[in-house]
């Protein structure tokens, strides 16, 4: 029996390099908004990712509204290589899922990416104003950082990307082993392409395995490493 059999059965818990399986986690939600939060710097794949997931996704059943937002008017972005993107302005409580973009760690904080969104302390601020019940944020790569720089990793398990890792710690961030790593309204994912695995496991979490499994085929990818669910 192959990988996705086994997902599609329920008779795996886990696949030795893929993800680990919990069909009876998935909430079965009849529609899902996603705001995925983009900024000057913000990697252009730890957006384009996850969008094109929950976009795939529409048209293998899921109800989803995906679309991207700044951190406050309407306006237009350049990603960390130049690509020009209209957002949507920022409007936390339209948003059942929040995915935050990462790029730009380790650069000088005089530069466009996270360490300058950290340094002028806007989207920690509004990122920390928007939780509520009901809101999931999650973080691709370095985005976790500005969710550390918001207080919201802290004490909780989560991951980033391997040069940011001892950073996260060091703010108080409890480091799990995973490609994946879900705490239930916070899930994090560590690597630039990381995208696409958090966001086929949020859609597997949000309408079951059927669906992310018909993602990954029409997208010609299969997930790797591990989903470390808390």
């Amino acid at each position: 029996m192959n990988r996705r059999s086994l997902f599609r059965t329920g008779a795996a818990v886990a696949v030795a390099g893929g993800v680990m399986a919990t069909p009876a986690h998935a909430q079965q939600r009849d529609r899902l908004r996603v705001h995925v939060l983009v900024f000057d710097g913000a990697d252009d794949l730890d957006f384009v990712a996850p969008n094109e997931v929950f976009q795939h996704a529409v048209h293998h059943g899921a109800r989803i509204e995906s679309k991207f937002v700044t951190g406050g008017e309407p306006g237009t972005i350049s990603s960390a290589f130049g690509t020009k993107l209209e957002a949507a302005g920022w409007s936390p409580r339209d948003a059942d899922l929040i995915v935050v973009a990462g790029g730009g760690y380790g650069k000088p904080a005089d530069q466009p990416g996270v360490p300058a969104e950290i340094r002028r302390g806007h989207l920690p601020a509004i990122l920390r104003d928007a939780r509520r019940p009901g809101l999931t944020l999650a973080a691709v790569c370095t985005g976790a950082m500005l969710l550390s720089a918001a207080g919201i990793t802290e004490g909780r398990p989560c991951t980033t990307h391997h040069q940011a890792i001892a950073d996260l710690a060091a703010q108080g961030g409890r480091i799990a082993r995973g490609r994946v790593v879900d705490d239930g309204d916070l899930v994090t994912a560590g690597g630039v392409t990381s995208g696409l695995d958090l966001a086929l496991w949020l859609v597997e979490r949000h309408f079951g395995a059927d669906v992310a499994l018909g993602v990954e085929t029409t997208m010609e990818y299969e997930r790797r490493g591990t989903v470390r669910h808390v």
